[in-house]
């Protein structure tokens, strides 16, 4: 599988890993000190061939991923699911952790985030779901990050990813209908 963008990942091992799963160019920000000449890199690639952010799933990834998104609009952006981004023995969580299917269906699934967008769903819908405040939450915005590809986020990042992303409120209800039938289910 032959990715035309640069993916953005953190470091070294993440490189080796994108390569074990696809034909990509990186670019390493080398942790989430991002100094001034990995950010014009990240432009120069966005404005030639297109960036995907790939980082962990973790505080730091999170972090790396606002400041590229605040400096260099229009990235894709890819996600993977903490759980299959953990190390074997429980030693940290990353991108370099995950198998080489797991990289692939997040490369496939990486989106555009959007900072403009119409707002299609409200903070009530995130109330009435039960995704923010309530004893299941957590577990709920979970299953949410994975359906929608979006990536785990707490409740007040929740509301803002899925305008950024331009999920609708159809996709939405889908992604709460199986959660809801995996609760029944349990």
């Amino acid at each position: 599988m032959k990715i035309q963008e640069i993916i953005v990942v953190e470091g070294k091992d993440d490189t080796t890993a994108i390569r074990r799963a696809v034909d990509a160019d990186t670019i390493e920000t080398n942790g989430s000190a991002l100094n001034e000449d990995t950010i014009n890199r990240i432009r120069r690639a966005q404005q030639t061939r297109g960036v995907i952010v790939f980082t962990d799933p973790d505080y730091p990834g999170q972090k790396i991923r606002q400041t590229i998104a605040e400096h260099v609009p229009n990235c894709k952006h890819a996600f993977i699911p903490k759980e299959n981004a953990l190390h074997k023995r429980g030693k940290g969580v990353g991108v370099e952790h995950a198998s080489v299917e797991e990289i692939r269906k997040a490369l496939r699934h990486a989106h555009h985030m959007k900072e403009e967008v119409e707002e299609q769903i409200t903070q009530e819908d995130l109330l009435t779901a039960g995704l923010i405040g309530g004893p299941k939450a957590k577990k709920r915005r979970e299953k949410l990050g994975k359906l929608l590809s979006i990536g785990y986020t707490n409740g007040k990042q929740l509301y803002k990813r899925l305008l950024m992303f331009q999920i609708s409120k159809e996709e939405f209800s889908r992604a709460l209908s199986v959660i809801f039938q995996e609760e029944t289910d349990e």
